[in-house]
């Protein structure tokens, strides 16, 4: 798709959850390209494969391959690829494949689990951009509650340098945005959101668009929420900000991706097994969860259209 190449990170851009197979460790792609059409149907502008609500942990080096490149084959919406590893060569073996898939954009976070300090990070992601030497447009991925914090000034080094389009900062610190938003005046970069509670005052104070956990399952309320804030529709924007929340509020009670993929599944799309075994007690509570849902979202795909 020559969307692919020419696509600028902004608007709503769906953070896809991985549909797995049952009694497996791979991902179920029949069932990740229906998910895809599902969200571009919805009217988001991309959609991000194997970030955190994709579980990329979960899944090897192969297998990531093989799922980007399919998505690229079939989606109707730009795709942008996280490449988060360990080590740099598995970064870079990922990012290489996904770029020579037509990719629209990688997404590359600090490496995860080991601790290192913020020169350390900063070295890892210069390596990274040198050497795919613009293959594709590269964007920094801030995600501290799951790996080693991207400190906002190392952040804005990194984007000084000309070499990364953007950042997804998903710390949820109205600070860190506001660095970034001033940084971007002088340097040029697209500034995402990546945490939902942020979505509705980032995005009315100047960011170019989420990248949203949220929207993988509810992709209809982020698109409209995000038309009522670039139309200025403060009446509506407030109502569907207050939607997105209570469906937050719900979600952020189990551990990540749980909620998002038991709501797809209330939405009659197969996503697989839960990569954990969950106690009763969980198991309740998503009970009560779903049955919620079902009655909640009905009447948020009416406001949703109303507009």
């Amino acid at each position: 798709m020559n969307t692919q190449t020419t696509f600028l990170a902004g608007g709503v851009m769906a953070a896809a959850l991985t549909p797995r197979r049952p009694a497996e460790t791979k991902p179920d792609l029949g069932a990740l390209s229906e998910l895809v059409d599902f969200l571009a149907g919805a009217g988001i502008q991309a959609v991000v494969l194997m970030g955190t609500t994709g579980e990329f942990v979960h899944f090897d080096l192969e297998e990531r391959r093989r799922l980007v490149e399919q998505a690229v084959r079939k989606s109707r919406v730009p795709v942008i690829a996280s490449v988060a590893h360990a080590t740099l060569d598995g970064a870079l073996a990922l990012a290489r494949a996904a770029a020579g898939a037509g990719v629209a954009g990688l997404l590359i976070m600090p490496p995860y689990f080991f601790r290192y300090r913020q020169p350390e990070i900063k070295e890892y992601l210069l390596r990274f951009a040198a050497e795919l030497k613009g293959a594709a447009p590269v964007y920094l991925y801030n995600i501290p509650f799951f790996t080693n914090e991207l400190a906002a000034e190392t952040a804005i080094e990194l984007l000084a340098t000309g070499l990364f389009a953007g950042i997804k900062d998903s710390s949820g610190r109205w600070d860190n945005f506001v660095r970034l938003r001033a940084a971007r005046q002088r340097h040029g970069f697209r500034l995402l959101v990546g945490n939902d509670v942020l979505f509705t005052p980032a995005r009315a104070a100047g960011a170019d668009g989420v990248i949203s956990g949220c929207a993988s399952a509810i992709p209809e309320l982020l698109v409209a929420l995000d038309r009522a804030i670039v139309n200025s529709a403060p009446e509506r924007r407030e109502k569907l900000d207050a939607r997105l929340h209570e469906f937050i509020a719900w979600v952020d009670g189990f551990p990540a991706p749980v909620g998002i993929r038991e709501a797809l599944s209330a939405r009659g799309l197969d996503t697989g097994p839960h990569a954990v075994p969950l106690s009763a007690e969980e198991r309740r509570r998503l009970a009560n969860f779903r049955d919620w849902f079902k009655e909640w979202l009905p009447q948020v795909l009416r406001e949703c259209s109303d507009g």
